[in-house]
């Protein structure tokens, strides 16, 4: 029971849309400049295992591990982070509906 609630609990957080964009963005960049796995293996000092679930989308990396990916591509990191983003629409802010 306590196995599946911390499962459900961690799933909510996971937004793999956009894990999978982010993923997409680092293979393609990889396969543009012609570096293999085994590259970013060298590059980043991760597993050739890690570097396969990150591009996969299994695994979801940590912030520190995109800066790493990025410098180990030689791009910026905001470079593996553009692609279409949907901004969902929230309701307005406590502060804003508080005289109302």
């Amino acid at each position: 029971m306590l196995i599946a609630v911390i499962l459900s609990m961690s799933s909510q957080y996971r937004d793999q849309n956009f894990i999978d964009q982010v993923c997409k963005k680092i293979v393609e960049i990889r396969k543009a400049k012609g570096i293999v796995q085994e590259d970013l293996v060298e590059r980043t000092g991760f597993d050739i295992r890690q570097i396969g679930n990150i591009e996969r989308g299994i695994s979801n990396t940590s912030i520190s591990n995109l800066a790493a990916i990025a410098k180990a591509l030689e791009v910026h990191p905001r470079e593996l982070l553009e692609f279409d983003f949907e901004i969902p629409k929230y309701p307005p802010l406590r502060r804003d509906r508080k005289g109302k």
